[in-house]
């Protein structure tokens, strides 16, 4: 596998990042980590996520994604081998998400990254952006 900095950050990325925004919708948390295992095996150590998963966006569902890459950090103990890119939602038409308060200020992005940590279970993600 190839990687490449990841900006100035000093983290090494994979040049192929693995997707999540089925799971938990069309795709279960055993195929979910199952997808997660093969990419981890070839040597893919970036991930993609957002608060909005899975896709279609559906408020029973949403965040769902989140807690199955969650689920399996803590189950193969690997968040240190993982870049984890999460995103919080914009203006959506749908707006279900914090409470229907959807602006992009502190307060708003304060509570996308903490509503995310809760979800993944971790104390960090790499790269936060707005969807």
């Amino acid at each position: 596998m190839e990687y490449r900095q990841l900006g100035r950050s000093g983290l090494r990325v994979s040049v192929f990042c693995l997707g999540s925004m089925t799971w938990g919708e069309q795709n279960t948390e055993a195929e979910g980590h199952a997808q997660l295992d093969a990419a981890f095996a070839r040597g893919v150590n970036f991930i993609d996520t957002a608060e909005m998963y899975p896709i279609p966006p559906r408020a029973e569902t949403q965040g769902r994604t989140e807690e199955i890459i969650g689920s399996w950090l803590k189950k193969r103990g690997r968040r240190d081998d993982v870049i984890i890119a999460g995103k919080a939602v914009g203006p959506v038409p749908d707006n279900y998400y914090r409470d229907g308060e959807i602006r992009l200020d502190k307060a708003n992005i304060t509570a996308a990254v903490e509503a995310s940590l809760r979800r993944l279970d971790t104390d960090y993600i790499d790269l936060y952006q707005v969807h």
